[in-house]
C-alpha cells in the first residue's frame, strides 16, 4: 500500500479508482465513479486497443524460471482492460485467451506472419483507436532490468511514449536511465494508422524483476501507471481538440 499512497499524491482521481478495485469497496467505487464523471472529461469516442503480445503456439520469450511471456502479457492486459473500462473508456483486445490470432498458414512462421497481419487489421479497423501493446523484455545477461516504451511513427505516439516512460520510471523503476525509443522493425507498430505504443514491462531474464512480473500486485501497479499515462494523454488531446 506504500506504492498506492505515494502515487495517489500525484494522480488522485485515477488512483482513487484503482484503490476501489484493489479493496473491492462498492461504496468507494460509487463515489469515485461519480467523481470521475464530474471532474474528469472522458473522451468516449476513443477506443483503447490492448494487444497482449504473442499467444498460443507462439509463447514469446521464456523467463528464467520457465514462464512464458505470452501468459504474463495476457494477465497484465486483462487487468489493464478492466481498469480502463472502469475509467470509462471503450476497449478492445486482440486476444482474451492463450491463443494466436492467425487466420491462415501451416508452418509456425506462416502463422506468426498471419497473426501479426491480423492484429494490424484489428487495430486499423477500429475507429479512433489508441494502441497499447504489452510485451516483456529478455537479454542474455540477467543484470538488466526496467520497463521501456517503444512508439509508432504515427501522430501522438512519441508524446504518449514519453509520458508513459516517465511515469514508469517515477513509480516503478526509480533511477532508471531508460528512454522511450521508436519501434523500428516492429511489424505491428510500423503498420498501424493510429497513436500507439509498445510497453516492454520488464526483463524476464532478470530473476528479481521476473518474480515481480508474475505477481498480481506488481501487475496491478504496472496497469495503474500505463492507464494513468494513457488517460492523461487522452485528456490533454481532448482539451486541445475541443478546448
Amino acid at each position: 500500500m506504500d506504492f498506492l499512497r505515494r502515487f495517489l499524491r500525484k494522480y488522485f482521481l485515477v488512483y482513487a479508482l484503482v484503490i476501489g478495485l484493489f479493496i473491492g469497496s462498492a461504496t468507494l467505487m460509487d463515489r469515485t465513479v461519480t467523481a470521475l464523471a464530474e471532474a474528469m472529461p472522458v473522451p468516449r469516442s476513443v477506443t483503447v486497443v490492448i494487444d497482449p503480445g504473442h499467444g498460443g503456439e507462439d509463447g514469446g520469450a521464456v523467463s528464467c524460471t520457465g514462464a512464458l511471456e505470452s501468459q504474463i502479457n495476457l494477465e497484465i492486459s486483462l487487468r489493464l482492460n478492466d481498469l480502463l473500462q472502469f475509467l470509462g473508456y471503450e476497449t478492445k483486445m486482440t486476444r482474451r485467451t492463450d491463443v494466436s490470432v492467425y487466420t491462415q498458414g501451416t508452418t509456425l512462421s506462416e502463422k506468426k506472419i498471419s497473426d501479426l497481419k491480423q492484429r494490424v487489421s484489428m487495430v486499423n479497423e477500429t475507429p479512433d483507436a489508441l494502441l497499447l501493446s504489452i510485451h516483456q523484455n529478455q537479454f542474455t545477461d540477467g543484470k538488466y532490468s526496467g520497463a521501456q516504451v517503444f512508439y509508432a511513427s504515427t501522430a501522438g505516439s512519441h508524446a504518449l511514449a514519453e509520458q508513459t516512460q516517465a511515469q514508469l520510471i517515477s513509480a516503478l523503476n526509480p533511477g532508471s536511465s531508460r528512454t522511450c525509443k521508436p519501434a523500428n522493425g516492429v511489424y505491428l507498430m510500423e503498420h498501424i494508422a493510429c497513436t500507439g505504443i509498445l510497453v516492454e514491462c520488464g526483463f524476464l531474464s532478470n530473476p528479481q524483476e521476473e518474480a515481480s512480473l508474475r505477481t498480481p500486485e506488481y501487475q496491478k501497479k504496472l496497469c495503474c501507471v500505463i492507464a494513468t499515462a494513457a488517460a492523461q494523454y487522452l485528456e490533454a488531446e481532448q482539451m486541445v481538440r475541443y478546448g
